[in-house]
């Protein structure tokens, strides 16, 4: 019986563990290509107003 609640305990961290690791690759993609797009946009707006 004592064996068996760390087992328990590991089990639950690691499940909980991989779902934030999913979420934190997922908000990582996101502010890369929030920040792509505002960086294309700060070009364009330069190069019409140097044109």
């Amino acid at each position: 019986m004592s064996s068996l609640f760390p087992i328990a305990i590991a089990v639950f961290l690691i499940t909980g563990c991989s779902a934030t690791w999913s979420g934190v690759k997922q908000d990582t993609s996101d502010a890369w290509d929030w920040t792509k797009s505002k960086v294309h946009q700060g070009a364009d707006y330069v190069r019409e107003k140097t044109e």
